[in-house]
């Protein structure tokens, strides 16, 4: 969000005779400035915001898509590529952007006005960036709430971009209802190392700048290890991708589409159980701050019979 954009929510944003239910209904009718409210309500933990969640009208038909795979994949430009397509088809798009954390400040490093910021302007679009915080993987640990936060607004289309860092590549599946692998011809090492978990959970896979030495070899490659690790009947596709052309665009939204209508449902029991073992565990980790943990264990550090099991056994 830009500086300017800022400053015209604001009045809005310190607004708090703006009950949770007048929000919610403007949530419902398209309010965008009803949805910042709520999104920063929730992901701050402020005064309603249990009263926002526990009586969201979500539409789970919007199709929530997850995409992920190791940085420098060039996943920022393949979704910029996507809200480009979809926008001109007068598409509605919302977009979370997760953002890796400093373990230093607890701040974000990265920002979705660096990496979207063309689609600013654009009515249709809405975009919000998260930060990590404590999470250990690629995800904030507010993202699924907010996910369903963005789900009760009338759009079409979500996408949830994560780090690529960590467990992130199996942690999306826990929220989106399809998850596209991005990855580059340069990305064989990673993919023998993540076949065991990612591979059974990417529903799509967008080998991204095709136009690279070896992509026609790696993406066969990648072919033969999908069907030989296929555990529906969801015929997996390989998309090969050139994002800054907009080559393999068409061919993505065309299997998000296809795989939203005839695979999603099919896993959503698995879905919503990681994503209430997730509530769960978020909820029991709330009075555990983590800067306040690095304060006692810089202090019990100094003690030479310091053990770390025994410290996390006693706090």
């Amino acid at each position: 969000m830009t500086f300017a954009k800022v400053l015209k929510l604001s009045p809005y944003l310190c607004d708090s005779m703006t009950s949770g239910k007048t929000l919610l209904q403007q949530l419902k009718q398209g309010d965008k400035k009803a949805l910042a409210r709520c999104i920063s309500i929730v992901e701050n933990e402020l005064e309603g915001y249990e009263e926002i969640l526990t009586s969201l009208k979500i539409n789970q038909s919007i199709a929530v898509i997850g995409v992920t795979g190791p940085p420098g994949a060039g996943k920022s430009t393949l979704i910029n590529a996507v809200i480009k397509k979809l926008t001109a088809d007068n598409k509605s798009v919302g977009v979370i952007a997760i953002d890796p954390t400093s373990p230093f400040n607890y701040g974000s490093l990265l920002g979705d006005r660096l990496r979207m910021a063309e689609h600013f302007t654009n009515e249709n679009v809405f975009i919000r960036s998260l930060a990590t915080r404590s999470s250990l993987g690629g995800l904030s640990a507010k993202t699924i709430e907010i996910v369903d936060v963005m789900r009760s607004f009338p759009f079409d289309y979500i996408f949830v971009e994560t780090v690529g860092v960590g467990q992130s590549e199996v942690e999306v599946v826990g929220l989106a209802d399809t998850t596209v692998l991005v990855l580059v011809p340069e990305s064989g090492d990673d993919v023998q190392a993540m076949k065991s978990g990612i591979m059974e959970i990417a529903d799509v896979f967008v080998v991204n700048k095709a136009d690279r030495d070896g992509a026609n070899t790696f993406i066969k490659n990648i072919i033969q290890l999908v069907h030989s690790k296929s555990v529906s009947d969801w015929n997996t596709p390989v998309i090969k991708g050139i994002a800054t052309k907009g080559e393999g665009v068409d061919e993505l939204i065309e299997a998000i589409n296809k795989h939203h209508k005839t695979g999603a449902n099919k896993k959503r029991s698995y879905l919503m159980a990681e994503k209430a073992y997730r509530l769960i565990q978020n909820s029991r980790m709330k009075d555990i701050s983590k800067q306040l943990l690095q304060q006692q264990i810089e202090k019990e550090m100094k003690k030479t019979d310091f053990n770390l099991y025994r410290f996390v056994k006693e706090s």
